[in-house]
């Protein structure tokens, strides 16, 4: 396997930004702290379906993958859109929702550890994007004003 590019590294730390901008926001308050809210929640979503997505073509390049990778490829997408349910109903959201998304971004380089082969770095660079992501909207997700 090819070893992660260092273009690669900086497009993936690069993609943590946006989180970082959110909690500048509503660390910051006023009518933008709940837009940030929102779209720290939607990034942070959209990442971790985005992970899953890695999981399904992982799973489908090679014939060795577990076979429970299925399952776990889509169940990103599945977590984040329950967790999104309270909103659209008018509950307390996204305070926990953002500190449960955040704790399961955080988590899911265990599921590559799992996988068991990955290019050289590859998680190396996982981990430190997830604690980076996930640390950020957990911080987010404690910050709420709901």
């Amino acid at each position: 396997m090819t070893p992660i590019s260092a273009n690669a590294r900086r497009l993936g730390f690069a993609g943590i930004l946006p989180q970082a901008a959110a909690l500048l926001a509503v660390i910051k308050g006023g009518p933008a702290g709940w837009t940030a809210l929102a779209l720290a929640y939607g990034y942070a979503a959209l990442i971790f379906s985005f992970i899953g997505g890695a999981w399904w073509g992982i799973g489908l390049a090679h014939a060795r993958a577990p076979r429970w990778i299925f399952a776990a490829a889509v169940a990103p997408s599945l977590i984040a859109l329950a967790l999104w349910y309270p909103w659209m109903v008018g509950e307390t959201w996204p305070a926990p929702e953002l500190v449960v998304l955040g704790a399961l971004i955080a988590a899911s380089p265990m599921v590559d550890r799992a996988i068991g082969f990955a290019p050289p770095g590859w998680l190396d660079l996982r981990w430190k994007l997830s604690l980076g992501l996930g640390g950020l909207t957990i911080a987010i997700g404690l910050l709420a004003r709901t």
